[in-house]
């Protein structure tokens, strides 16, 4: 027997361990994140109370803790009901493609550095990250047009070509602003791109104007206020999610705020240094985890801010916005970076 063959059983149990360790990072990050959701709900409801000088939920458990709780079982326990228009499959299949989705996503978000040289606080590090994240964000553009269509309603459908529209159109702009990122650091993969900015400035200094740009397109792209016109209930009901009650109803609106923290992640990986503490103060590993943490809880505040503040846009606005001012301003930061970098 030849000495590589009798490597190969030892390369089989290095594989298998590595795999369970992707598989047990992925469950614990997908729980945690889970358990933030119904907290960030939470917190929405307080601080718009606050916001709107209102108290907001204080009925349920101590200072109204356990309002979340009440909700989801609310949730639970509604009648499953399907319109009689409806197409009960595809119906059926697009609440589940967009918690697919972010779940998804979730994944490459670096919470931490890497423990003992061998754990990574991340579900995965692949070289092509931000790519990754897009291509599985597109997903939920089938979700809420599958959504809308698969419903039988005129509202639910108009909900959903304007999700459509709406996705499509900022996700251009959205790209863009990360694209002067990538061309300072050179690489995709978003821990390597956090591991650069430990010894530099914040990627958020010199592209200020890709993280204003990133984060406008976030709003658009999770269907947040004042971007909220999919699910206008002025004029639309609610609608692409008009015809969903209980847990369906429930798995878009969990869909939302998870996806709010997604882009938070994002934002927070590619533009604010990650795990990293400011003017390379050194983090230990669990310390960035909760310093990730901190930086993506102070973006969704920033979420909530917006929502209390600013009234939603007409649908003209909100396209005008996108195509005419976000997406040749993004284009015009990526040729001067792409200037910059060449220069200096």
């Amino acid at each position: 027997m030849s000495f590589a063959s009798s490597l190969l059983p030892l390369a089989d149990v290095d594989f298998a361990e590595a795999n369970w360790l992707l598989v047990v990072k992925s469950l614990v990050i997908f729980a945690v994140i889970l358990g933030l959701v119904p907290l960030i709900l939470l917190l929405e409801r307080k601080l718009l109370g606050r916001f709107q000088a209102r108290y907001g939920p204080n009925r349920v458990g101590p200072y109204g803790l356990l309002q979340p709780l009440a909700d989801v079982l609310k949730l639970l326990s509604k009648e499953s009901y399907k319109p009689e228009a409806a197409v009960p499959v595809l119906w059926a299949i697009a609440p589940a493609l967009v918690i697919l989705s972010a779940t998804a996503t979730l994944a490459i978000i670096p919470f931490g550095d890497t423990v003992d040289d061998k754990v990574g606080l991340y579900g995965i590090d692949v070289s092509i990250g931000i790519l990754y994240a897009f291509a599985f964000g597109s997903i939920s553009f089938y979700g809420l047009l599958l959504g809308g269509w698969a419903s039988g309603s005129k509202y639910s459908f108009m909900g959903g070509m304007r999700s459509a529209a709406q996705l499509i159109s900022y996700e251009i702009s959205q790209g863009l602003a990360l694209l002067g990122v990538i061309m300072m650091s050179g690489s995709l993969s978003l821990v390597t791109i956090v591991e650069q900015q430990e010894q530099q400035i914040w990627f958020v200094i010199p592209q200020f104007v890709g993280f204003i740009i990133f984060m406008v397109a976030g709003f658009a792209e999770t269907n947040r206020p004042p971007f909220d016109l999919p699910e206008a209930d002025a004029e639309l009901v609610s609608g692409y999610n008009t015809e969903y009650g209980g847990m369906r109803f429930g798995s878009y609106f969990m869909a939302e705020y998870m996806e709010m923290i997604v882009v938070s992640g994002i934002a927070a990986a590619m533009f604010l240094g990650g795990w990293n503490l400011p003017f390379g103060i050194h983090t230990p590993a669990l310390v960035g985890v909760l310093v990730m943490l901190a930086k993506i809880v102070l973006l969704i505040c920033f979420f909530i801010w917006v929502r209390a503040t600013l009234p939603r846009l007409r649908y003209d606005q909100l396209m005008s916005l996108g195509w005419k001012v976000l997406l040749p301003l993004a284009t015009l930061n990526v040729l001067v970076t792409a200037v910059l970098v060449v220069v200096l």
